[in-house]
Order: C-alpha cells, then sequence, then structure tokens
C-alpha cells in the first residue's frame, strides 16, 4: 500500500521543539497535567513503540508507554529522542508499513489507523511541550487535516486511555484548536505564573 501521508514534517517539528527545552523546564507543567519530563518519557516510548508498529516488530508484544511524573531521562534524551522521532516518520515512509494490522501500545488495529495515532501523538505533545516551555510550534495544514478527520467521531467523554473529555471548540476555531479539543486539552491554556 501506498503510505496514506508523511509523518516526518510532524516529527521534525516535534523533535526540534525538544532538542530546544532546557533542564531549568524539565518540571514545568503541561496542558496534560504532567511536568514536561514526564512527556518526554512518554513522547521517547511512543517514538519506539510506533516506529516497531510500523515494521511490524511487536505484534502483541508492546505495552503502552506509561506516563510517569518522576521520571528519569536518559542523559541523551535531547540527542536521542530526536533520533527516535525521525526513525518513526522513516518507517512510516516504507509502503508495507500501511498493509495489514499491527499493533502498538497494546492495542491491535489496521496499520493506517495506527499511523493515524502516531500523527495525532505527535501533533499533540509537540503542542503539550512547546505550551509548557514558551516555544511556538510548527504544524502542516495536512497534517490538520487528517486529524480533524481522524477525530471527527470522538465521543464527548473522550477515548479512555487516549484522550480526556472532548473540549468544545467552535466549528469556525482554528484547525488546530479544534484537534485539541477532540483530544480533551484546551487550546488556550496558559501555564500558571510563578
Amino acid at each position: 500500500m501506498h503510505p496514506e501521508f508523511d509523518l516526518s514534517a510532524a516529527a521534525d517539528a516535534l523533535a526540534d521543539i525538544v532538542t530546544a527545552i532546557g533542564d531549568d523546564r524539565l518540571d514545568a507543567a503541561t496542558p496534560a497535567g504532567l511536568p514536561v519530563r514526564a512527556i518526554l518519557d512518554h513522547v521517547s516510548g511512543l517514538a519506539e513503540a510506533f516506529r516497531a508498529a510500523a515494521a511490524k516488530e511487536s505484534a502483541g508484544e508492546s505495552a503502552a508507554p506509561e506516563f510517569d511524573s518522576g521520571a528519569v531521562l536518559s542523559a541523551d534524551w535531547r540527542t536521542g529522542i530526536p533520533t527516535r522521532l525521525r526513525a518513526l516518520a522513516a518507517a512510516w515512509r516504507a509502503p508495507a508499513a500501511w498493509d495489514g494490522v499491527t499493533e502498538a501500545g497494546g492495542v491491535t488495529m489496521p496499520a493506517a489507523v495506527t499511523a493515524r495515532v502516531a500523527l495525532d501523538e505527535l501533533v499533540v505533545h509537540a503542542w503539550d511541550l512547546a505550551r509548557a516551555t514558551g516555544q511556538e510550534m510548527k504544524v502542516s495544514e495536512s497534517d490538520l487535516d487528517v486529524l480533524l478527520e481522524f477525530l471527527k467521531d470522538t465521543p464527548p467523554e473522550g477515548t479512555p486511555g487516549l484522550f480526556g473529555p472532548i473540549v468544545p471548540i467552535g466549528p469556525g476555531a482554528p484547525a488546530l484548536h479544534r484537534v485539541l479539543g477532540f483530544t480533551g486539552r484546551d487550546p488556550f491554556w496558559i501555564p500558571k505564573a510563578g
């Protein structure tokens, strides 16, 4: 099967944000209600899980990357996570990645759906980290179009284990805001002072 979209832009955007995070921001709050270090640890795990899913290496073997608020990051996290993110994107450029079913985080689903979940993880966690650390986030309109189509039928209560309850966002709002709302994020979240 031919790849339906390319995850490279989203992976690169997240990698750039990760690289720019200072050590002094690792305990900063994020929109996900966890510190930056926990999101970084989660991103490191999901990058490998979705790379393995594209390569069909993990069928029935991987568990969902857990969030650990006290996560201890490896010494090379600032280079290691971007390397894993780029490997994830490269793996999904292979036509065979899109064939059949695969598994990521203990969930088996059609490969094309898994790729959409991966894209959602990249975009939403890039936003989490960008908001928490005062960075700008880049996201392509084509990626947002894929995500809006993917998320449009999300139930109001969210998707347990993936997203919290939907944050209502008007249909005329920017596409990124609507994506965030579908995943239980408030697009107007800002860090608390102090």
